[in-house]
């Protein structure tokens, strides 16, 4: 997937309407000022560069200059830099890839999390207060209603594939698979040592 210049301007003003209208992240702003931070998606097939200034973040598909901070990574996984604490687990794990300034990435995702996400707040002007909140919470409650049927779903095809079709093997028949492997990886051993002995003979 490629980049076009209505997807970067898309983004663009997302982000600017989430982390340039609260004055209240002014300070966290401050430090991303003049820092330039590039996310390599696996998914597309150019990066995405962030030019992060006083008043503007700018979103481009095209960057020849040096960036502050390079971050590579999955698309699915971008959520997951909302949360600070999951950055260091993230790289451990080798999910998030780091080259340059690690504090890019991390004032990033402070300002991320500061940010509100509230799409009660973006729907307000048009619809009002009141029908905004309505919406969203009503698009909440079928969001978690989503989330609990896939997970539920999920749940039946596991135990239908493990337990009545027999197509996949259960835990237990896999730790006995595993224990009756390394019992007869150990028999081959002393089978071969005993040849050995013999050969020397």
């Amino acid at each position: 997937m490629t980049l076009t210049p209505l997807l970067t301007a898309g983004l663009e003003t997302a982000l600017n309407r989430i982390l340039y209208r609260d004055r209240g992240l002014k300070a966290a702003r401050q430090r991303l000022n003049g820092k330039v931070l590039q996310l390599r998606l696996q998914e597309l097939s150019q990066p995405v560069t962030l030019v992060f200034s006083e008043h503007q973040v700018d979103v481009l598909g095209e960057w020849q200059d040096r960036c502050d901070c390079t971050v590579t990574t999955r698309l699915s996984l971008l959520p997951k830099l909302r949360d600070r604490q999951q950055l260091t687990g993230m790289i451990r794990s080798g999910e998030l890839e780091v080259e340059g300034d690690l504090q890019v990435v991390q004032q990033f995702s402070a300002l991320v999390d500061m940010a509100e996400l509230d799409p009660a707040e973006y729907l307000a002007p048009w619809t009002g207060d009141i029908v905004a909140q309505g919406i969203s919470n009503v698009a909440r409650r079928g969001l978690q209603l989503l989330r609990g049927d896939l997970q539920r779903k999920q749940r039946y095809l596991t135990e239908t594939l493990t337990e009545e079709w027999r197509v996949a093997p259960g835990q237990l028949e896999m730790a006995w698979y595993g224990e009756e492997v390394d019992a007869l990886a150990r028999q081959a051993s002393l089978l071969e040592q005993r040849l050995q002995q013999l050969e020397a003979k």
